[in-house]
C-alpha cells in the first residue's frame, strides 16, 4: 500500500505560504464584481490542535486553490471552471478530506462523492461511492454536461467516467498515512463491527469536505462540492456532499453555497437549498438567510458544520457553528482573505 504522509504534505506547501487576512464575518461587493468563496471542512479546528506549520500550510493551500479560481474570473472565465480548478486543487493535495488524502471506510477502501450546479440554467450533475476517479467534481461536470442523468454511483459511474475519457487511478492513490491512522483509532473507538461510524463516533470523525462558489463577470453563479465522506463509514454511507440541495445548490435568482458538516442533518434539513430559498422568497441577504439556517434551525436540531454562501452580487457569507471551518473568499480584484479559525 503507498502512504503520503501528512507531515511530507505540510512540508511540501508551507513554503509557498502567501500573506492573507482574516475573514470577516460578511465580505460585501459591489454589482459589477466578480467573486470566489472557498471550504476545506469544518470541525474541531482550535490553535491548540493545529501547530504553525500546520496552520501555514492550510493557509497556503487555500489560498492557491482560491487564486486559481480568481484568475480564471478575473480573465473573464465562467464561474464553472472557476469552481472546479479551486476543488481540484484541495482535492489533489492530502491536507483535505477529498481525492488524494480521503478518509478510509470501514473497510479500509475509499469512497468519493461529488456534486455542482450550474446557476443559470439549475442544471446538475453528482456522483456517489466512486473508488477509481482521480478528480470526482471533474466527474460531476461531465454527468451534468454529457449525461441525461443528475447522479450516477459506484461501477456505473466509473464506467462512464472511463466513456468519457476521464483519469481513473487505483483505490489506494487516495491512501495517506495521516488518513488511515485515523481509520485505526475510529475502529478502536467503534470497539465492535456492527456499529456504524455516524452513530458512535464524536465528531472528530464527521467533518472534511472541499467546496467553491462563484460568480462571474457575466453574473452567473456556480456552487461545487467533493468529499471522501466520513471515517469508517459502512454499507454505502452518502452523505449530503453530492445531493442537490443539501450539499450543494446554485441559482441566479437567489445565491450559491457549498456546506461541510455532519451530511446526514444537511440532507434532512436541505440546508443548501433552503438558504436560497430564504433569500429568493423572503428577499433575506445572505448574511441573514445563512446565519439562520446554520445557527437557529441546524444547531438545535443536533447538526454542525457550516456553508459558503454567494449570491450574483458578489456578496459573501461563510457562517459555521462548530470551532472553525477552513475558509477563504477574494471579491473582484481586492485581496485574498483567508480564515481557520472561529475568532
Amino acid at each position: 500500500m503507498k502512504l503520503s504522509t501528512f507531515a511530507a504534505a505540510l512540508v511540501a506547501v508551507s513554503t509557498t505560504l502567501s500573506v492573507a487576512q482574516p475573514v470577516s464575518a460578511a465580505v460585501t461587493a459591489d454589482e459589477d464584481k466578480f467573486a470566489i468563496a472557498i471550504h476545506g471542512g469544518a470541525g474541531t479546528i482550535t490553535r491548540a490542535h493545529l501547530t504553525d506549520e500546520q496552520e501555514a500550510a492550510y493557509t497556503a493551500k487555500l489560498t492557491e486553490a482560491l487564486n486559481a479560481g480568481h484568475r480564471i474570473l478575473e480573465d473573464g472565465g465562467t464561474s464553472m471552471d472557476a469552481v472546479i480548478a479551486a476543488i481540484q486543487i484541495m482535492e489533489a493535495s492530502p491536507l483535505f478530506n477529498a481525492g488524494l488524502g480521503a478518509v478510509y471506510t470501514f473497510d479500509g477502501g475509499h469512497e468519493l462523492d461529488a456534486s455542482i450546479m450550474d446557476g443559470a440554467t439549475l442544471e446538475a450533475g453528482a456522483v456517489a461511492g466512486v473508488k477509481t476517479i482521480k478528480s470526482p467534481i471533474a466527474l460531476a461536470r461531465s454527468v451534468m454536461e454529457h449525461s441525461v442523468h443528475v447522479m450516477l454511483s459506484g461501477e456505473g459511474a466509473e464506467q462512464f467516467a472511463a466513456e468519457q475519457g476521464l483519469e481513473q487511478v487505483a483505490n489506494d492513490y487516495f491512501d495517506t498515512e495521516y488518513r488511515f491512522e485515523q481509520l485505526e483509532q475510529a475502529r478502536e473507538d467503534l470497539g465492535v463491527a456492527d456499529k456504524q461510524a455516524y452513530v458512535e463516533l464524536d465528531n472528530n470523525y464527521k467533518y472534511g469536505t472541499v467546496g467553491a462558489v462563484a460568480v462571474d463577470k457575466q453574473g452567473n453563479l456556480s456552487a461545487a462540492t467533493s468529499t471522501g465522506g466520513m471515517t469508517a463509514k459502512r454499507y454505502g454511507r452518502i452523505g449530503d456532499s453530492p445531493i442537490i440541495g443539501a450539499g450543494t445548490w446554485a441559482d441566479n435568482s437567489s445565491c450559491a453555497v457549498s456546506a461541510t458538516g455532519h451530511g446526514e442533518y444537511f440532507i434532512r434539513y436541505h440546508v443548501a437549498a433552503d438558504i436560497c430559498s430564504r433569500v429568493k422568497y423572503l428577499g433575506e441577504s445572505v448574511e441573514t438567510a445563512g446565519d439562520t439556517v446554520i445557527h437557529d434551525v441546524l444547531l438545535p436540531a443536533g447538526g454542525t458544520g457550516g456553508v459558503i454562501i454567494l449570491d450574483a452580487r458578489g456578496n459573501v457569507h461563510m457562517p459555521f457553528n462548530t470551532e472553525g471551518m477552513y475558509r477563504a473568499s477574494r471579491v473582484g480584484n481586492g485581496e485574498a482573505e483567508v480564515a481557520i479559525y472561529q475568532d
